[in-house]
């Protein structure tokens, strides 16, 4: 028995690594998301640098503030933290990767109307390999995505291949270069939908998004999570101080001290770049990129 997905949703996840669910999230919840977006962006407009709660544009200015990322948003937004916990979320979820859910992390990436920053091309297995692949993040779509405004991107199929070389010069940069890897972004798939829906996309499926030079902000709020069973391997970017801690993460269902090992490919992400407090300082080392990076407004 499911809880909200038909078989063939279920079978497409399996196949191809994604899934969108349109107008999954109430309007009501997404008004709240905005104002609570609003009150980040009136702290960012008395910072000068990123800090440990918002990732600031190369272009911020104080008067024209501008996020590319609010950073664990579940731990300073009541609204996020309970849409999180909520079944609208999870439901889903369990449907896919079971009842025993753990929270890996939360972030809202935000690409503003005319300079949104890109995401090159990678895989989040690279960064976090666990002992099984029962690993995925679930995007809200808080504004209408389409091709104009840098949607989510994948390629389908790819989350059941190897885990890409996400290093350069012996370092970890957190991307890969398309080309090298014999990929044509005609190929991609785009991860559109209006506002209020979700996609879902498998740890290991290789997706990016290109910059934002609409003029309408395209705003993602992730939840990543994992079967209660993955652990993260040595090396891995995860981190826990302590079991304890680390059961406190726990979504639903029962924690396990008994990780279920499966044969997948795995890369350990080290050693890591000097500037690694966010993924836009990890792949600003990529040097065969696929999108450009915006430094000054747009003429």
């Amino acid at each position: 028995m499911t809880e909200v997905l038909t078989p063939a949703q279920i079978a497409h996840y399996t196949e191809t690594g994604y899934l969108v669910m349109e107008n999954r999230i109430p309007e009501t919840i997404l008004a709240n998301i905005r104002a609570e977006i609003d009150r980040f962006a009136a702290e960012a407009a008395t910072m000068t640098t990123s800090n440990d709660r918002i990732d600031l544009e190369d272009t911020h200015t104080a008067d024209a503030p501008r996020m590319r990322r609010i950073k664990l948003p579940h731990t300073t937004s009541d609204v996020m933290r309970d849409l999180m916990t909520s079944d609208h979320v999870l439901a889903p979820v369990r449907d896919l990767i079971g009842p025993n859910l753990r929270l890996h992390t939360t972030k809202l990436n935000m690409k503003s109307a005319g300079y949104g920053a890109a995401i090159e091309w990678h895989q989040d297995f690279a960064f976090y390999p666990h002992t099984n692949d029962d690993v995925l993040a679930v995007a809200v779509i808080i504004d209408d995505m389409s091709s104009e405004n840098g949607p989510l991107k994948v390629f389908p199929g790819t989350h059941k291949g190897p885990i890409l070389n996400h290093h350069q010069d012996d370092v970890f940069v957190g991307a890969v270069d398309l080309a090298a890897n014999g990929f044509d972004e005609a190929e991609a798939v785009e991860l559109n939908g209006p506002a209020g829906s979700i996609s879902i996309h498998h740890g290991r499926i290789l997706h990016g998004s290109a910059l934002n030079r609409s003029d309408r902000d395209r705003r993602l709020l992730f939840y990543e999570v994992m079967a209660a069973d993955a652990f993260p391997i040595m090396g891995a970017m995860t981190r826990f101080d302590s079991l304890e801690d680390y059961n406190s993460r726990m979504l639903c269902g029962e924690p396990t001290i008994s990780p279920r090992l499966t044969d997948i490919p795995i890369r350990i992400p080290q050693p890591q770049p000097d500037r690694n407090a966010s993924i836009y300082e990890i792949q600003s080392g990529l040097k065969a990129r696929s999108y450009e990076t915006m430094k000054k407004d747009p003429q």
